[in-house]
Parts: C-alpha cells; structure tokens; sequence
C-alpha cells in the first residue's frame, strides 16, 4: 500500500497533468489564414477629427465616407462645422484632437495653446476666397461702405490685402463681424456693400447681391489651409498620424482626378452640387502627402507653407491677435510628413 504523502502526490500531479492536456486543447490555433492577414490591425483609440464647410477639405470628407480611417486600422469620429470660429472654439476646449483649419487660425490658437502644432499643408486658396463688392470698381471706392466680414485673422488678412493697394485700413470702413456664411447672405440680399467670405458662399452670392467678386486669393499664398494637432499626440500617436495621412492622401489623389464619386460626397456633405464642387475646385490648390513631404516644409522653396506663416504671423502682430512677436518654427512640426 503507498503511504498516505505519495499517494496525495500522485493525485496531485495526475490533476496537473490533467488540467494541462484540456488546457492545451483549449489554445486558438497560431496558424494565421490568408483572409485574416489581410485585415488592417486593430484600431487604436478614437480620434476625433474636425474640418468645416470649405472646398479644400474635401479629403477630409471622402476619406471619412469611403472608410479609408478604418481601412488604416484607426477609429475616426468626424465633427463637423458651419464655421472656423466653430472649430477653433472646440480645438481650444479639448474637444478636437485633429483639426482642419487656416494658417491664420492656427496661428490665433496657438497663442492660447502652445502646445498645438501644425503637421499638415491641405491647400492654398487660389481664387475660392475673396470680397464682395457692388458698385466698388477700385479698391479706393471702398472707403466708407459697410462690409460683412468674421472676426478672424485669414479674413482679415485678405481684407488688408485689398486695402493696402488703396493706402486704407479697416478703419476707413464700417465693419460688421459675420461669420464667412452670414456674411455671403447679407451681401446676397443687399444688407452690406461689401463682404469677405469663400466658397461655397463666394460665387453665388455675388450674383445674388448684384456685384463681383472684387478681389480673391488668385496667383497667391495669402490663404494655407492646414491641419493642426497637439504636440503630445505627436509624440505618442505618430504612427497613428501617420496611418491618419495616408488615408487622406488617398481621398486627396481621388479629389484631383475628378473621381465622380468623390466630387459628389464633398458636394453632398457641403449642401452643393457636384459641378459646383467642380468648379470651386478650380479656386483651390490641394496638396497631396508627397508634396508635403518635399514642399510645404521647405524653406528654400517659394511655394511653402513658411513663407506664409511668416506673413500671417506677422498680420497677427498688426491685428494684435498676439502681444508679442512669433517664432514661425514654433508654429509647425514636419516630423509627421517627413516620416512618410
């Protein structure tokens, strides 16, 4: 007979033994298929991305509708604005984590946040932001009329474009702060004699209002479009971002091409028809992820975002939107772009 301590111990070990055969059995197969493979990995954490009611971030809206995010393994829950004050005030509350905005509204958060940085050239306005006028045929005849425009810097720094030509200020104007939209409609019914807005406001309200559009963002860089995140997403998400611009830029190439599809979901979340999107288009400068990898950052090329920061940054010292002057190179982080 075995003692009592050998036959605890045999039981023992038969139990073990026991418990690991059914556990071994239990394990999922490490044999990964064919279709499995093909599937992007898990999605990360949810980010949230913000653009508004402009043309130029009509990547914004194919990517998301198409699914290229999740095609990228990223969950993306898109916020959607009327207006830039509208994004800017959301960036700002922490509610935003990716957002698509100007240069000029960039610069203005980023005085309250130095922690934002911009990642991204979207595009530059060639002609799809402009003023409205009736009966202005010179920059001169300007002087004393009413003009809608938003208590923004990009506006203001097209509108002191214009006003420059002429020796004249926004002070030689009567001024009513509009957002871009309300604007465009109080010109279209004869309210102001004047107003700064951009598609896809500008064109049809200059019919409505019986005036021209008298001075746009044609042949310029008065006007980037860019996308701003916080410097700490930078740091921890880039292969996120990264992924995130990947799957922009294939909306953006789609967009360029005229893809039929794409045109009528930007048309379509923007409230216009797909020839309109068509034409606006035209106005606009878009930049895919390779042009941003050997453009928009680079300093010795004419065409880069630099040289449009250094104006604008220099216009919020005219406005004083800052109180003191700005570093441009703090303003932007190439990293994410130049990782691609």
């Amino acid at each position: 007979m075995l003692k009592i301590s050998s036959w605890l111990r045999w039981v023992s070990l038969t139990v073990i033994a026991l418990f690991l055969t059914i556990a071994c059995a239990q394990q999922p197969s490490t044999k990964t298929t064919t279709e499995s493979s093909s599937l992007p990995a898990a999605a990360s954490q949810e980010l949230v991305s913000a653009a508004y009611n402009w043309v130029g971030y009509s990547g914004h809206f194919v990517a998301v509708k198409k699914g290229f995010f999740e095609q990228a393994g990223l969950k993306i829950k898109e916020q959607f604005f009327q207006t830039s004050s509208e994004s800017i005030t959301a960036m700002l509350a922490g509610k935003v984590d990716i957002a698509w905005m100007t240069s000029g509204d960039a610069i203005q958060i980023a005085t309250k946040d130095p922690s934002l940085k911009i990642v991204y050239l979207v595009d530059y306005s060639n002609g799809a932001d402009g003023i409205l006028g009736r009966g202005i045929a010179t920059p001169k005849d300007a002087k004393g009329k009413n003009i809608a425009r938003e208590n923004v810097l990009f506006e203001k720094l097209l509108l002191q474009a214009y006003l420059k030509q002429a020796g004249l200020t926004e002070a030689d104007l009567k001024v009513k702060d509009m957002e871009a939209g309300a604007a465009a409609t109080a010109f279209g019914s004869k309210q102001v004699d004047m107003a700064v807005t951009y598609e896809p406001f500008l064109t049809k309200s200059a019919k409505l209002g019986g005036g021209n559009i008298v001075f746009s963002t044609k042949d310029t860089n008065l006007i980037a479009d860019v996308v701003v995140v916080r410097n700490k997403l930078i740091q921890t998400r880039q292969k996120d971002l990264l992924a995130y611009f990947k799957a922009v830029d294939k909306a953006v190439k789609l967009v360029k091409a005229g893809d039929s599809e794409a045109l009528k979901i930007s048309g379509d979340k923007m409230g216009v028809k797909t020839e309109e999107v068509k034409e606006q288009l035209t106005g606009v400068k878009l930049f895919d992820l390779e042009a941003n990898k050997s453009i928009a950052f680079n300093k010795s090329d004419s065409k880069s975002l630099i040289s449009n920061l250094e104006l604008t940054a220099k216009a919020a010292e005219t406005f004083k939107v800052v109180t003191q002057p700005i570093k441009v190179e703090s303003l932007y982080d190439d990293s994410i772009v130049k990782g691609s």
